[in-house]
């Protein structure tokens, strides 16, 4: 079972842990403003209660040293933005409700004006009419209005005074003052993030492109060792085990070619006293077979020492290279007169030298074609022999083995061709396969990185 949510997941380490902390730095933002907004709500709620309270104590305290005569005055004088002020024989309202603007208002009412009798309650501002119903507000007119809470205070002779504080419309926190330096923050921290992790993940980018230099090239430079602990141990590891590869493969190198040096002496031997052999047939066939296991020795050696692995690279025109050997083994060539690699020549003229000698040997014939495709060179060399059993297309590449079937000791060779030939490509980090063509003949399709 697939889910679909996986496509918009990160492929990447540091694609993964930057959405894992842009999430949840998303998430801290949002539950922050959450808990701002209400925080927020809450003290103006308690800010406003406390001036209103303080504003009502006051008028209070003076229109009751105004005389009778000249409350109206004063009362009306009282008016501020947001509280209108009244005085009569009956109270505005008589009831108390438990909305929190009223609740917070008569608590701070009651810290100021103890043993009053008072009354508060909170109005909601009025819902406009449907359209086309009811009036349609003039100029400088809307039926909006800012919630109030009615008050009513009684005063020491008996009367009233009606109080109706208005709280005032709360501004929207999406506003460019608020939003701006949000934003700032945010794109601060998530760029912060960004390089943060992108650092954190070099030293694994490193032990990836180590490891690909390792396979191309096992005498290559150690990785640095640097960064957190778990990584210094790994490139320490990484280091040691490279080591190890390097001291076996030289172990093998020496071992292979002390024991060529001391087959030589033998096979000297052998054939100075095949010289002395009366029979003329047996004499060919003894100075023949010692030939062939001199040449296998020499080619042993010179596979098991890697020369193409040490060489160094530099740029190499492979369409020169290959329409060189072209005419050295009487095949044609298709492809541009100019193609620029970056390669050990050497190496690469040993490999498609020995892929040239076995489409002549095997095939009668070869064919050399050229084009450049993406980062990669791509030979294809094509001959006109009877092919490979589909079975052994692979196992052709194994060290000294051959196809007896096509390909038998009396063509030559010593089965290590194709063997070195793969091993250069892939230092290079190319490759070869073989395939049967359809018309007949063998395909061998070689990629080299430009």
């Amino acid at each position: 079972m697939s889910f679909g949510w996986r496509r918009f997941v990160p492929d990447t380490l540091v694609g993964r842990t930057l959405m894992v902390l842009l999430a949840g730095l998303v998430l801290s933002q949002l539950a922050g403003l959450v808990l701002f907004s209400i925080n927020r709500l809450e003290l103006a709620n308690r800010l406003g209660a406390s001036q209103a309270a303080d504003r009502i104590a006051g008028v209070l305290q003076l229109v009751e040293q105004t005389p009778e005569a000249e409350r109206g005055r004063v009362v009306h004088a009282m008016e501020r933005p947001g509280l209108r002020v009244g005085w009569g024989l009956s109270p505005l309202t008589g009831g108390d409700d438990k909305a929190s603007e009223s609740v917070v208002l008569r608590h701070e009412l009651e810290r100021r004006l103890p043993g009053r009798l008072f009354h508060a309650e909170f109005r909601p501002p009025p819902v406009p009419p449907p359209p086309g119903e009811g009036p349609e507000p003039g100029p400088g007119m809307s039926h909006g209005r800012p919630p109030a809470t009615l008050v009513a205070v009684r005063l020491d002779d008996g009367t009233w005074l009606n109080i109706a504080v208005f709280w005032p419309h709360e501004g929207t926190l999406w506003r460019p003052g608020f939003v701006g330096p949000l934003g700032g923050g945010l794109l601060v921290v998530v760029t912060l993030s960004v390089l943060a992790v992108r650092r954190a993940a070099k030293p694994l980018r490193q032990l990836a492109e180590a490891a690909e230099r390792l396979g191309r090239d096992v005498a290559a430079p150690p990785l640095a060792v640097g960064g957190p602990y778990e990584v210094r141990q790994a490139a320490l590891a990484f280091n040691r085990m490279q080591h190890r590869l390097r001291r076996f493969i030289n172990d093998r190198t020496q071992m292979i070619a002390a024991i060529s040096h001391d087959l030589r002496t033998p096979i000297t031997r052998l054939k100075l006293r095949a010289e002395f052999v009366e029979d003329e047939e047996q004499r060919i066939k003894m100075l023949a077979d010692l030939d062939e296991m001199e040449a296998m020795i020499a080619a042993t050696l010179a596979f098991a020492r890697e020369d193409a692995l040490r060489e160094a690279h530099r740029p190499v025109d492979l369409a020169q290279l290959l329409r060189g050997l072209c005419t050295d083994f009487h095949a044609t060539y298709r492809g541009p007169d100019s193609l620029i690699v970056n390669a050990g020549e050497t190496g690469l003229k040993r490999a498609f030298a020995n892929l040239l000698d076995n489409a002549r040997k095997y095939g009668g014939a070869a064919r050399v074609g050229v084009v450049a495709d993406g980062g990669h060179a791509v030979v294809t060399i094509d001959d006109d022999g009877p092919g490979i059993p589909e079975s052994e297309l692979e196992r052709v590449f194994a060290p000294f083995y051959r196809v007896e079937s096509s390909r038998n000791r009396e063509t030559g060779g010593t089965g290590l061709g194709l063997s070195v030939a793969r091993s250069v490509m892939r230092a290079h980090g190319g490759d070869i396969a073989l395939t049967n063509r359809s018309s007949g003949g063998l395909s061998a399709l070689v990629t080299v990185p430009i």
